[in-house]
């Protein structure tokens, strides 16, 4: 038997050599939660190891992120002042637009700086757009994204990332930053976001779950995790509108939409491997019935794998912080 595949596993470095996806420190973006304290570090006890920190605070570690090699944060607000159309999110004295100043400051262009773009942490009733009875309304929700976008560009984000599924919000938010002369400010398309059930820490962490007010859950403006197809064709509407990245969320069930979008676009793909992920791993590994940083290498180079340029994971900075890499 002439053809042996098991010749080149033979030893790690064998492995290595021959390894067909890698995953790199650029390629890692570390997700983070504001808050308007300034020296506030407050655990997240649905998140173990991740905090919500305040301006000073998150300046100090994304210094120390950096010398990981982590490259990149995502920001996202938590603040106690919300109304019904979310207003707190334009606030320029706002806890991402502080952070979104200070990074820069500190950091100028060796840190790239993405903002989320969405209502549902600044909204009294927690959806991503404006609610009437029992709807959100799509059109209506448009301008107030746009504008929130254009507030968090001046206040020096590099990026803004909308996430909130309104049809039209990617040219409403390039229309809005080209009208103000933002336009070296790029967007990061939550293209294809699943009405998952894996986020569940994430809402705990950012103040964001449906309240009383408005519909119960996301399902009429976030993706059925069903369809595969519907994802190519959301994120082709978004390349056609100007998103210069796009992402797709969840990742780990849904590394063949991840595959799909990839084979159909021509820009740089994303994917969120998302809070209910990583405390998946973490309630594993905590249970002694996984090694945590071999979960981590194997989830990053598989979605890494199935076609993502970009990985977005609450695991950017103990997988290199720990050599799991």
């Amino acid at each position: 038997m002439h053809d042996r595949p098991r010749r080149l596993r033979a030893t790690p470095a064998m492995r290595d050599l021959v390894a067909e996806t890698r995953v790199v420190p650029a390629q890692l973006v570390q997700p983070h939660f504001v808050v308007p304290e300034d020296r506030a570090e407050v655990p997240i006890p649905a998140l173990p190891g991740i905090a919500r920190m305040g301006v000073d605070t998150l300046v100090r570690r994304v210094a120390a992120d950096r010398e990981l090699g982590i490259r990149t944060a995502l920001l996202f607000g938590v603040v106690d002042k919300k109304d019904p159309l979310g207003r707190a999110g334009e606030d320029p004295q706002g806890p991402v637009h502080r952070a979104c100043a200070a990074l820069k400051r500190e950091f100028g262009d060796e840190v790239t700086v993405v903002a989320d773009v969405c209502l549902c942490t600044y909204t009294d009733h927690g959806h991503c757009g404006v609610v009437e009875g029992p709807r959100v309304r799509n059109d209506e929700s448009l301008p107030l994204l746009a504008r929130q976008a254009v507030s968090l560009a001046r206040a020096g984000a590099d990026v803004v990332a909308p996430s909130d599924m309104m049809d039209g919000r990617v040219a409403a938010i390039r229309a809005g930053l080209d009208a103000a002369g933002l336009t070296e400010c790029a967007i990061l398309s939550y293209a294809a976001k699943y009405a998952s059930n894996f986020y569940g820490p994430f809402r705990q962490a950012a103040d964001s779950a449906p309240r009383a007010g408005g519909p119960k859950d996301r399902k009429t403006y976030q993706m059925d995790y069903r369809n595969r197809a519907e994802a190519v064709r959301e994120a082709l509407l978004d390349q056609a509108e100007g998103a210069d990245l796009l992402m797709v969320k969840p990742a780990l069930a849904y590394l063949d939409v991840i595959a799909a979008v990839r084979a159909a676009v021509a820009r740089p793909l994303a994917a969120y491997l998302v809070s209910g992920e990583y405390a998946a791993v973490e309630a594993l590994a905590e249970k002694g019935l996984a090694d945590r940083g071999a979960l981590v290498h194997e989830h990053l180079h598989a979605v890494r794998r199935a076609g993502a340029d970009l990985l977005i994971t609450y695991h950017a900075r103990p997988a290199l912080q720990h050599g799991w890499l």
